[in-house]
């Protein structure tokens, strides 16, 4: 019972990031970006994300990289998650947060890399190709270059993260209200 309510906990962890966008690179960015820069960025995290290399995000690319998180905690190979193991794991992901200076928001996080994970898939069939994530960091970006000069400055940046704020509040008050 305890393997399988770890191996149940692994997996709702590992679930959490399965999808993510450019958006978040972006917005993680200190400095000024230019739309180029945005780009070669968010291609290599598409390819990081296209696990089998076909050329698109989908369920298969989602389910190759939670047996990879899977595969790598678990340390003795058995194919279940120990507390020891999953405590491990989870240990090892703080400091690696803490390492890259994320805040510790990380439901919040995951929550919006699924929902720009669902702006990228216009057509909503489930997956993301190239040309819909490409397009997707274009429009991204142009929102968030307000002079439209090409670059985005650590302000414009800042803004599109507090207007972003505003509207996801706005959601969950009108979703609460209901």
């Amino acid at each position: 019972m305890m393997k399988k309510t770890m191996l149940a906990a692994g997996a709702a962890v590992l679930a959490m990031g399965t999808v993510a966008y450019a958006a978040p690179g972006m917005m993680a960015e200190k400095g000024p970006m230019t739309l180029a820069e945005a780009k070669a960025k968010s291609a290599t995290m598409f390819d990081r994300m296209d696990a089998n290399g076909d050329g698109q995000i989908n369920a298969a690319d989602r389910e190759a990289r939670m047996e990879q998180r899977f595969a790598k905690m678990d340390t003795d190979g058995n194919g279940s998650l120990s507390l020891a193991e999953f405590n491990a794991a989870h240990e090892m992901r703080g400091e690696r947060k803490g390492r890259h200076g994320h805040n510790g928001h990380e439901g919040k996080r995951g929550h919006g890399m699924r929902m720009m994970g669902k702006m990228a898939d216009t057509n909503n069939d489930g997956t993301i190709t190239r040309a819909e994530f490409d397009a997707g960091v274009e429009a991204h970006f142009a929102k968030m270059d307000a002079d439209g000069n090409g670059t985005v400055t650590a302000e414009e940046r800042q803004k599109a993260r507090e207007q972003m704020r505003e509207r996801w509040q706005e959601r969950r008050e009108a979703r609460q209200a209901n």
